[in-house]
């Protein structure tokens, strides 16, 4: 016999709240449950019409990332139907539309919700470009906030515009809107050309060097989420020390802010009633001629790597055979 549960919201059935959300969140599932309620019309534009990824955590288990809904999905949560190539079978995909949906998601204790670039109607378009400023270990918040700055200062040098984030976790992302004229592989090529902007300003700084032992040190520019990549939608919480969220941060404001200042327990009260990501987002922009022609010359950096990765392979295995005199 299943259990009563705790409360009912929406007509969703809500169980256990009083558990502790994972280990280190310093939040329970209540928390969680109300924390998405709370900025469900925030993050929910977010979401709506984009294949979602979740990541859920179960008590005492690791976490883990679900693309294809459980076959428990009640038939209410809207579906689309993706063929992965990596996997070669069709994966549904739940579509995130609603406050009902959210709650749902929320109760199965899925903690991060990162939707897809693209919509689920339009699949040969990308919204936005994403710029991820990924710093190196250690407490380097600082310093990816100093890489984002210079993504902001190239895009500026570029006549574009984009709004700024924490990830909730250690980094920052710059999320630049696109009209929907722009191709996937130009969206790709002009993120590649941004990074590479962005690192010439201050080499530094900032790398765009995919290989990790090539950064030395240094805040990686990563270019690499287009075409089916997904990113942490602003306000998503984060299996992270603190249960922390991924937070808009004005761009004046962001050299004096911390993760760990947005949290499941403390954004709402910051919020108000603003919606901060909605204020800063800049309307779809088109992209310079100038632009995409330099990103067509920039290499993937993921075949690029790879190539990369197989050369210095090679030469090792030289090296062995023919070790120097």
């Amino acid at each position: 016999m299943a259990s009563k549960p705790d409360e009912t919201r929406d007509g969703v059935d809500l169980t256990n709240l009083d558990q502790p959300l994972f280990d280190g969140a310093d939040a329970t599932k209540r928390d969680l449950v109300d924390y998405l309620d709370a900025v469900h019309e925030r993050i929910l534009p977010e979401l709506r019409g984009r294949p979602l990824s979740v990541v859920r955590i179960r008590p005492g288990q690791p976490k883990f990332m679900q693309k294809n809904v459980p076959k428990y999905t009640p038939d209410w949560v809207q579906t689309v139907q993706v063929w992965a190539e990596a996997s070669k079978r069709q994966v549904s995909y739940a579509l995130c539309d609603d406050r009902r949906t959210l709650l749902w998601f929320a109760n199965q204790r899925a903690v991060e919700y990162h939707p897809t670039l693209m919509r689920a109607e339009r699949w040969d378009r990308v919204t936005h470009l994403v710029l991820d400023l990924d710093p190196p270990e250690g407490e380097t918040f600082a310093m990816a906030v100093q890489a984002a700055l210079l993504v902001r200062q190239a895009l500026t040098d570029s006549g574009l515009a984009g709004a700024v984030k924490t990830s909730g976790a250690k980094g920052v992302h710059v999320i630049v809107p696109i009209v929907d004229t722009v191709t996937i592989e130009d969206a790709a090529a002009a993120t590649r050309a941004i990074a590479a902007r962005a690192e010439k300003i201050d080499p530094a700084i900032a790398t765009t060097a995919y290989i990790k032992e090539d950064r030395h040190g240094k805040v990686f520019v990563d270019s690499t989420r287009s075409g089916g990549a997904t990113v942490v939608a602003a306000y998503s919480p984060r299996v992270r020390p603190g249960a922390t969220v991924s937070y808009p941060v004005g761009w004046d404001d962001l050299e004096n802010v911390a993760p760990r200042d947005f949290t499941v327990r403390t954004a709402p009260a910051l919020l108000a009633d603003r919606d901060p990501w909605a204020e800063q987002l800049p309307e779809p922009q088109a992209i310079p001629d100038d632009v995409l022609e330099e990103g067509r010359a920039i290499p993937v950096a993921r075949v690029a790597a790879m190539h990369e990765g197989k050369r210095r392979k090679r030469a090792r295995e030289a090296e062995k055979e023919n070790p120097p005199t």
